[in-house]
């Protein structure tokens, strides 16, 4: 099987979902990331970057 490795973004975008589900135990969405006081990217960049 072959070995998928996540670039810089994914990896924060994955990291900071992870990390908002482990602190709120409900769905995370992209609505929710893109505002977080760290985020620069949108709403769409996110979805776009987790499919």
């Amino acid at each position: 099987m072959g070995e998928t490795l996540l670039d810089a973004r994914q990896s924060r975008i994955l990291r900071a979902l992870v990390e908002s589900y482990i602190q709120t135990a409900a769905p995370v969405g992209s609505g929710t990331l893109s505002k977080a006081p760290q985020s620069k990217l949108s709403a769409a960049t996110i979805r776009n970057v987790m499919a």
